[in-house]
């Protein structure tokens, strides 16, 4: 059967492997009653429109949902459009007014039903989805009595992020929904829409929404109110994430090195940092006056106390403040200034910050990271307070990125702590770690990128999460398949070997076919190709190596 390859007995044949992925197609489901919920699983998230089919009273509410899709799935909810048909009885397809609702399901148990002109858009439906859905995280309140309540029984134990918007289900509203996702089980997030109390706390313009962190985990005194600290930018997804990022920072920052050499969180945050000079003398009262400085400029720049004593690098002597700005190569200042409010106003001026601006439809090139497989899905609810062996991926810094990559072959998961469709991804990223541990030549690295955001730029990564394939002498290879464990551990198995392989003899050529070569991988492909070339066909060969 291979006397055919007796022509090219002196010619080099190749190999290619390939494995296709069949993307979904991001669009609103259309399901009869009985398919809709035969597909409902125990402790997943699914909305549902019931309505007859083609009715034109509905089609402005269906290309909201329709947009809905998208960001639904990203926190693994599954959304459907249900067709009430005649030969099948539901009681969601009964009368008139049960068609003018969305059905929120867990598994088949109906979580809430939303009439469809609260969901007027996308953010409202989104909004609303995940309102209802962490409940648990959320607490909304209409009073200032309650408010305190939250506060006291949290006073030593957990901080709280406050938040007022203007109504429910407004851009404003979605943001916060989605920063409770992500850090819903860290601080306890309280939502109003009263503006009388939003005044109550001391919030003059009320026409904006506003976002408070209440810092009642220092507080042990059940008398003391908690320490209040305003977020000034908008109400944006990155905004909050960037927000509650310098509030982990630490509060005071003792250093004894040069500050131009000196680098913080808020430096990565674009903020500005403020070094309080002190000297061993007034060592104590210096310290009260930095710790005085960095409560007025939380969220606004880092302080830290600078030590002279220590200093081998020259400081004039009548300079007592330190100012960095978060612009690269821009010298620091040094200043003279007695008065903590002049402190302050100097800071205030000379901030340069860039407002972030999100791009609300996520358009995304390269990885279809919008299509995300059930598997994906599952883990936003299902694991989302697993506690992830994290130790079996390297993770990587500005410092130790290029050394791990140029030494050994490695997967790099590019991610942002703060978006929930990477932490989901990060889930599959480690039970891809475990099922490899131990047998993979590859090394299993990670890097989130809202903490490095300079390495993830130098290597072209403007969306997360990513995957890229890192070789020696060979150029990052992105991977395009769906965010699943499944199909990334096909994708790592497949590349343990360089393409096209190199076969030179009729017995390798059989044992490739036979399923025999690389036995191990032929259970990761779905579609093989043996290219046959004599010597001549170099236009051939260079078209396969490309």
């Amino acid at each position: 059967m291979f006397s055919g390859f007796n022509v090219f007995r002196v010619g080099i044949s190749f190999v290619i492997m390939c494995i296709f992925y069949m993307p979904t197609v991001n669009s609103l489901p259309e399901l009869s009653p009985q398919k809709y919920f035969s597909t409902l699983q125990p402790g997943k998230a699914s909305l549902a429109y019931f309505c007859q089919a083609d009715s034109p009273r509905t089609s402005v509410f269906l290309e909201e949902l329709n947009e809905a899709v998208r960001p639904l799935q990203d926190y693994g909810i599954s959304v459907a459009k249900v067709n009430c048909v005649k030969e099948e009885i539901s009681r969601y397809c009964g009368k008139e007014k049960d068609l003018m609702k969305a059905y929120l399901f867990k598994g088949n148990i109906l979580l809430r039903e939303f009439p469809t002109d609260t969901l007027f858009d996308v953010n409202a439906i989104v909004a609303h989805v995940l309102f209802a859905l962490l409940f648990s995280e959320v607490k909304y309140i209409t009073n200032l009595e309650d408010l305190q309540n939250i506060e006291n029984a949290l006073k030593g134990k957990a901080n709280i992020i406050f938040s007022y918007v203007r109504a429910i289900g407004i851009p404003e509203h979605r943001a916060v929904m989605e920063a409770a996702f992500v850090y819903g089980t860290t601080y306890q997030f309280v939502l109003t829409t009263e503006i009388a109390l939003l005044e109550s706390i001391g919030s003059e313009d009320v026409e904006y929404a506003h976002l408070y962190f209440f810092h009642c985990k220092l507080v042990l005194d059940l008398t003391q109110q908690c320490r209040r600290t305003l977020m000034e930018q908008p109400l944006t997804t990155l905004n909050i994430h960037l927000f509650i990022k310098t509030m982990k920072a630490p509060l005071l920052t003792e250093v004894a090195e040069d500050p131009q050499q000196v680098s913080t969180v808020h430096l990565q945050l674009g903020l500005p940092l403020v070094f309080i000079v002190s000297q061993q003398a007034t060592y104590e009262a210096d310290r009260r006056t930095a710790e005085w400085v960095a409560w007025r400029l939380l969220g606004k720049a880092g302080v830290l106390l600078l030590l002279r004593d220590s200093l081998e690098v020259n400081i004039p002597q009548d300079a007592n403040v330190v100012f960095k700005r978060a612009e690269e190569g821009v010298p620091v200042e040094f200043l003279v200034l007695h008065d903590v409010d002049l402190i302050i106003s100097h800071v205030e001026n000379n901030m340069h910050i860039e407002e972030i601006q999100e791009d609300e439809d996520n358009d995304m090139e390269g990885p279809d990271i919008d299509v995300q497989d059930d598997e994906v899905a599952e883990t936003v609810f299902r694991d989302r307070k697993r506690k992830l062996p994290l130790e079996l991926t390297v993770e990587l810094t500005e410092e130790t990125f290029n050394a791990t990559v140029m030494a050994s072959d490695s997967i790099v998961l590019f991610y942002a702590g703060w978006q929930a469709v990477s932490m989901a991804f990060l889930q599959s990223y480690i039970d891809v770690a475990v099922k490899l541990k131990g047998t993979s030549t590859m090394l299993l690295t990670r890097i989130n990128c809202a903490d490095w955001s300079d390495v993830c730029t130098k290597q072209n990564v403007t969306e997360f999460p990513i995957i890229k394939m890192y070789k020696k002498g060979e150029n990052p290879v992105s991977y395009a398949g769906m965010l699943g464990t499944e199909d990334l551990l096909k994708f790592i198995q497949l590349n343990r070997i360089s393409y096209p392989v190199n076969i030179t003899s009729i017995q390798e050529a059989e044992e490739y076919l036979s399923g025999e070569l690389y036995k191990d991988l032929i259970l990761y492909s779905s579609v093989s190709v043996l290219g046959l070339f004599s010597p001549t066909m170099k236009t051939g060969r260079k078209k396969v190596n490309d």
